[in-house]
């Protein structure tokens, strides 16, 4: 098979050449980021890459030339900066997935698999785990979580072509350390100290989520590539996180629950002065956001996680620890942890 891989520079890119390196299947990846590795090393020296922004002008013809005589495209990319460039944002993240389809169309590929999220879903209003048939129009104080749902109506209105759509929980790796440390905790938060040592973690009341291993989205990708399966699937390791698991991995056990209004008042407050990279939006979603029933991938995609979310959350939390990074400038660390 041949695959591209757009925005395969990433979290998730990275995981998945991992994955298709190893595999027989999948016999020639072309990899397409803004920024490629230069010069690519393991996992990225196993795809021929091609820099490209996909969400430029002309992003439809460049995509369309690489993706012609491919089995599969799989659709990665998604931008997280800059953070506090609302109309920007959308307008790359969005854009991007208008490009691709436009590109797959033209090129006449066959299949599309797209990273969605967890984020796409509805406001829930329990614990009970939710199919894929939950409504997917996002949590709508959370601009992420508004695009993921845009990104979901532009994939409902291509019915002529095989699209299969992956809704992940929070997707969690050792060596996407120090990117996740830029993405969630910001340069203010000590990063050797998450690792057991933080004094007291404080959590909003209520507040619970899923995760899921790199290595294990990867697998499922593979497997929605191989499969040439369509329609969505929820992806996400074994178990539910809440505040006392996460206070254990990196407080000692040591937990400050704190009210819902004053921990949003608190976000508020520093993302308006830069001082965190998440703002208010992003605890509105985990605060709301439904827990995914995976049944779905487990039958048509055979998705068995060998990382649970406790197991996930360690060994990113280590990898935050520890600086740790790749050769992708996408998650190359960029200063010490410390």
């Amino acid at each position: 098979m041949r695959v591209v891989v757009v925005g395969a520079s990433g979290n998730v890119g990275t995981a998945l050449l991992r994955r298709f390196a190893a595999d027989e299947t999948v016999t020639s990846v072309v990899a397409i980021a803004r920024r490629p590795p230069s010069p690519p090393s393991p996992p990225y020296d196993s795809a021929r890459w091609v820099a490209c922004d996909a969400s430029a002008p002309d992003g439809v013809d460049r995509l369309a030339g690489v993706f012609a005589g491919a089995d599969s495209v799989v659709h990665l990319a998604w931008a997280t900066e800059p953070r506090h460039n609302r109309s920007r944002l959308r307008a790359e993240n969005v854009g991007s997935t208008r490009n691709v389809l436009a590109a797959v169309r033209r090129s006449g590929v066959a299949h599309l698999v797209v990273a969605s999220s967890v984020g796409a879903y509805s406001p829930a209003p329990d614990d009970v785990p939710r199919g894929e048939g939950w409504a997917t129009e996002g949590i709508r104080t959370s601009p992420y979580s508004a695009d993921k749902a845009e990104v979901e109506r532009l994939l409902d209105d291509v019915p002529d072509l095989a699209i299969a759509r992956l809704r992940t929980a929070l997707v969690l790796q050792h060596s996407a350390g120090q990117q996740l440390a830029r993405s969630v905790l910001g340069p203010w938060v000590p990063k050797r100290a998450l690792d057991g040592h933080l004094a007291t973690l404080s959590w909003p009341v209520g507040l619970r989520f899923q995760t899921v291993h790199a290595t294990d989205v990867a697998a499922a990708f593979r497997e929605a590539v191989v499969r040439h399966v369509e329609g969505p699937f929820n992806v996400a390791g074994p178990g539910v996180l809440r505040g006392q698991d996460v206070a254990d991995v990196v407080a000692r056990g040591r937990l400050r629950e704190l009210p819902v209004s004053r921990a949003r008042l608190q976000l508020a407050a520093a993302w308006a002065v830069r001082a965190v990279p998440v703002g208010p939006g992003w605890l509105d979603l985990a605060l709301a956001a439904p827990l995914l029933d995976t049944s779905r991938a487990a039958r048509e995609l055979d998705f068995r996680p060998q990382w649970s979310a406790l197991a996930s959350l360690r060994d990113a939390v280590t990898g935050i620890a520890a600086g740790a990074g790749t050769d992708s400038p996408a998650l190359r660390p960029r200063r010490s942890a410390r």
